[in-house]
């Protein structure tokens, strides 16, 4: 079964926004990891609040193009993050106190982020809101 054009586009956003929420989170943890010394486990919350925070606003908005409730939205995307945060936090601290490297576990910990985040706000926070917005409604009028 192939993807329509629309959700492709719809995944290589996500790639795009999720690749510079991810600069967020490498370049806050590097900071607070390398530069203030904090333990992983608090520079990686810290900077994953960072990064949650500005790939919400940008794919609710421009990649799910979505009009829904935003409280009801956060509140999905918080009940995700209250299963995956203490998940991959205390994961986090297993390897690291093991000796794998902070940076390994970082990258892999946001990979598995990236994944798991597309098909719950796809089919869960956005399932039956998307390309509900203004920008979607000017395309429509557009190809009319």
């Amino acid at each position: 079964m192939a993807m329509d054009k629309k959700e492709v586009m719809r995944a290589v956003k996500f790639t795009l926004f999720s690749a510079s929420a991810g600069l967020i989170q490498i370049g806050s943890y590097a900071l607070f990891f390398e530069v203030f010394h904090w333990t992983h486990w608090v520079a990686y919350l810290v900077s994953l609040v960072l990064s949650v925070l500005w790939n919400f606003t940008f794919n609710r908005r421009y990649t799910f193009r979505s009009d829904c409730d935003i409280k009801r939205a956060m509140l999905l995307v918080a009940a995700y993050y209250i299963v995956f945060t203490p998940l991959t936090t205390w994961a986090g601290k297993l390897l690291t106190d093991a000796g794998v490297n902070n940076w390994i576990v970082e990258v892999g910990t946001m990979l598995l982020n990236f994944i798991t985040e597309f098909l719950y706000q796809r089919f869960v926070v956005y399932k039956d809101n998307v390309d509900t917005n203004s920008l979607a409604d000017g395309e429509k009028k557009s190809e009319e």
